[in-house]
C-alpha cells in the first residue's frame, strides 16, 4: 500500500483502498488500517487473503450487496475464515418496487435474469446523470437506514479492520464511507476526492463486472461515462444531506445513532483526544 495513494494492490479485487490519511477540519488525519473500501471480493486469491488478514488484520466484512447478488455471485472466500465476521447489510428495500428478494436462483444452465437480480435496473431514470445518481444515493438512505447505521457501528467497534464493499465499490460503498468520514470531521473536499478516486480504476472495475453474467447486461445498457464517479455527484449528495437533514449527523440521529456512536467512530478512525 502506498501512503500517497492509499491503494491496496490485490490480484482478486481492483478498487481497494484504505480510508487512512485523510485530513479533518480540526487538523487531524484519519488512521490507516481501520477501514478499507473495496469492490466485490469473490475472486480474492490466497495471497490477497494473507494481505488482508495478516497486514491489515481484517476482522469484519460489511457486504452492502443485495441478497440476490450474494446468491448469484457468492459471498466470497473471506466468509470461510473463522476469524472474520460477515455483516450482510443490503442497501435495497426488502419489499415493494425495488425488492431484492424476487430474484430466484436460475436453474442449472439457465441465464441469469438480470432485471430481477439487480434492483436498480427497475428504477426509473429521468433527468441528468448527476441528478439520477444523487437520487439513487438518497434512496439508499430512505430504503435502508438500518443497514447504514449498522455498517457505521461495525466500523466504530470492530476489533481489527473493517472492510466495506459492494459490487463496484463505488456507489453503495461510496455513500457509507462518505457518511463515516463526514461524522468524524473529514474535510468535505477530502470526502469528495476519495469518492472520485474510484475513477482511476473504473476501467478495471467495469471489466471485472462485465465478466459476470449478473452485471454485464446492466452495464452494457448504459454509456461507460454514466458509471464514472464524478466529484459533483458526491458534492450534491452532501449538500442534500445538509439541506434536508441538517447534515450526516442530523440524518443518523433521526435513525438511532447516538453521541456514544459518534465518539466510538471518531476514536476508531482518529484515535483518542
Amino acid at each position: 500500500m502506498s501512503e500517497q495513494t492509499r491503494w491496496v494492490e490485490l490480484d482478486g479485487a481492483v478498487n481497494v483502498r484504505d480510508l487512512g490519511g485523510l485530513a479533518t477540519v480540526d487538523g487531524r488525519t484519519t488512521r490507516f488500517g481501520r477501514v478499507l473500501r473495496s469492490d466485490n471480493l469473490q475472486a480474492l486469491t490466497h495471497a490477497d487473503q494473507r494481505i488482508l488478514l495478516g497486514q491489515f488484520h481484517v476482522t469484519d466484512v460489511i457486504d452492502l450487496r443485495s441478497a440476490a447478488e450474494v446468491r448469484l455471485e457468492g459471498p466470497g472466500p473471506l466468509t470461510r475464515v473463522l476469524a472474520v465476521t460477515l455483516h450482510h447489510l443490503s442497501l435495497f428495500a426488502e419489499g415493494g418496487l425495488h425488492t431484492d428478494v424476487a430474484a430466484d436462483l436460475p436453474d442449472e444452465g439457465d441465464r441469469v435474469d438480470v432485471d430481477n437480480a439487480l434492483p436498480w435496473t427497475s428504477r426509473e431514470d429521468h433527468g441528468p446523470e448527476l441528478d439520477r445518481s444523487v437520487g439513487h444515493y438518497l434512496g439508499y438512505l430512505a430504503d435502508r437506514p438500518d443497514s447504514i447505521v449498522s455498517a457505521l457501528r461495525v466500523m466504530a467497534r470492530t476489533g481489527g479492520a473493517a472492510l466495506v464493499h459492494c459490487a463496484a465499490g463505488k456507489d453503495r460503498t461510496g455513500v457509507v464511507c462518505a457518511l463515516a468520514l463526514d461524522v468524524v470531521g473529514v474535510r468535505r473536499e477530502e470526502i469528495v476526492a476519495d469518492y472520485a478516486q474510484t475513477g482511476e480504476r473504473l476501467e478495471a472495475v467495469l471489466a471485472r463486472l462485465r465478466a459476470s453474467e449478473t452485471y454485464a447486461a446492466d452495464l452494457d445498457s448504459r454509456p461507460a461515462d454514466s458509471h464514472r464517479p464524478e466529484a459533483s455527484i458526491m458534492e450534491k449528495f452532501l449538500a442534500a444531506l445538509d439541506e434536508r437533514f441538517d447534515g450526516s449527523l442530523g440524518w443518523l440521529g433521526a435513525h438511532g445513532w447516538t453521541d456514544a456512536d459518534t465518539e466510538a467512530l471518531r476514536t476508531r478512525l482518529l484515535g483518542a483526544g
